[in-house]
């Protein structure tokens, strides 16, 4: 598995080595030793299984406490996959990284706790599976505002048109009114 380090550090490309032949393909998603070597040494608690259907937006979520680091992965279609540096202290605070993620492509991200994470559907439905650090806690939930412009996330949207969102993720508080992280 190659891990590919971003510009904002802490959040890792990962692309793994596939077998594949006539009868299709066999790969390793996760592999302790080689994440601990690659400096991702965060035990997972728990799995989550996303469907969506294409143009929705789901984030951009965090949790101010209990924070959550997230290892994604589409198994059915395509999504635009984004992370923001929500540590105050970091000197990327408030920058994103973005990467297309595919069932076809078969690349991972890790987003270590401190960041905000959303995705956004780009093709007709796409099914996602991703690891956590820590458990779900709906009380410490915080979305920051999906297209708020000083993050300036480039979403591709399809067609130009506007996002699916919840009605959570409609109102995201802006990143100079959100609570971040040391």
């Amino acid at each position: 598995m190659q891990f590919m380090i971003t510009k904002l550090p802490g959040v890792i490309l990962l692309e793994p080595k596939v077998f594949e032949d006539e009868r299709g393909f066999f790969l390793e998603s996760y592999q302790k030793q080689q994440f601990i070597n690659a400096g991702i040494s965060s035990d997972f608690v728990q799995d989550n299984h996303s469907r969506s259907r294409q143009e929705t937006l789901r984030g951009l979520h965090y949790q101010i406490q209990q924070p959550q680091g997230k290892l994604v992965r589409v198994v059915a279609g395509e999504i635009f996959d984004v992370a923001v540096d929500l540590r105050r202290t970091s000197p990327t605070f408030g920058e994103w990284v973005g990467f297309y993620l595919s069932a076809d492509n078969k690349k991972q991200m890790w987003v270590p706790p401190g960041f905000a994470h959303g995705f956004y559907v780009i093709s007709a439905w796409a099914e996602m599976l991703y690891k956590t650090t820590d458990y779900y806690a709906p009380k410490w939930e915080r979305t920051l505002l999906w297209n708020d412009p000083s993050i300036g996330i480039q979403w591709p949207l399809v067609d130009g048109k506007a996002p699916l969102l919840s009605p959570k993720d409609a109102v995201g508080t802006l990143l100079n009114k959100a609570e971040t992280f040391e």
